[in-house]
């Protein structure tokens, strides 16, 4: 959550977990419950809201789709609710993950035609935010790279990382083709986009000008971070219990960079801000 201050693109912040935390001015919230949801939103009374909680592994959300549901679709119903009634300013992320992936390139404007639990889910979630906060934003994203601030977290590159220094190899999908951000340029175009002053409205794609293979992105990091290339090696099966993924998730960005000015620029630029 994010409550406004006066000055334009700063935010007083408030941060809500579904698990309890030691940390002094973090709140509990289970968003699959309006009750939880309205409890927070009236201590916190905010302005604008970012939510970003989901069941994201899309493999648990095909192990277990009730609870996917729950979470993820009407957790974001609820949190929707709550913005309309609040008059609050809402943020929502989603995911490529919402299209079929068997073309190259996806607008804004396509028609959702998703393979997996997980993107049946935000799917959903995408039509109840749109339906009952109309000038909420939606991102949907690709992939999404970067180090965590904290440890515990399930941040791709830290577990690259971990793995690449105990000397271990990491297989990679050749035929998974994604345009990737990086979390640090995709915070900053977050915090524009809820800024008061912002006028965007509706569905936006991130992510970079290109397109690589994970295995083509595995090979970037590993080289960035001056790791042996024998330790990318190619998925050659998969693996048992993975769910459906969509080939080709090129998200084109077009749309926010010609409204708001946000570009995200080439995979490799995304890698160099990753490790800056």
């Amino acid at each position: 959550m994010r409550k406004a201050a006066e000055a334009v693109g700063t935010f007083d912040v408030t941060y809500a977990d579904s698990k309890p935390l030691k940390e002094s001015g973090i709140h509990q919230v289970d968003i699959s419950s309006a009750n939880s949801v309205e409890r927070i939103f009236q201590t916190v009374q905010p302005q604008a809201v970012l939510l970003l909680a989901a069941i994201s592994d899309i493999d648990k959300c095909e192990a277990a789709p009730e609870l996917a549901y729950a979470v993820n679709a009407l957790g974001a119903e609820n949190v929707a609710n709550a913005c309309a009634r609040a008059n609050a300013r809402l943020l929502f992320t989603s995911t490529a993950a919402v299209f079929d992936g068997k073309r190259h390139g996806y607008r804004e404007e396509d028609t959702p035609t998703p393979l997996s639990v997980y993107g049946r889910t935000k799917e959903c979630a995408e039509q109840a935010v749109r339906g009952l906060v109309p000038s909420a934003v939606i991102l949907r994203i690709a992939l999404v790279l970067g180090f965590a601030g904290k440890g515990g977290t399930n941040a791709m590159l830290d577990q690259l990382m971990a793995r690449w220094g105990q000397g271990a190899p990491v297989a990679f999908p050749t035929n998974e083709v994604r345009n990737p951000v990086d979390a640090g340029r995709l915070a900053e175009a977050m915090v524009q986009l809820l800024s008061p002053s912002s006028t965007a409205r509706g569905i936006y794609h991130v992510g970079a000008t290109d397109s690589l293979s994970r295995y083509e992105i595995g090979q970037h990091l590993a080289a960035k971070a001056g790791f042996p290339a024998s330790l990318v090696r190619v998925q050659s099966e998969t693996p048992p219990g993975r769910a459906p993924r969509g080939n080709d998730h090129f998200l084109i960005a077009d749309k926010i960079q010609r409204e708001c000015g946000i570009e995200f620029g080439s995979t490799a630029s995304v890698i160099e801000r990753c490790f800056a």
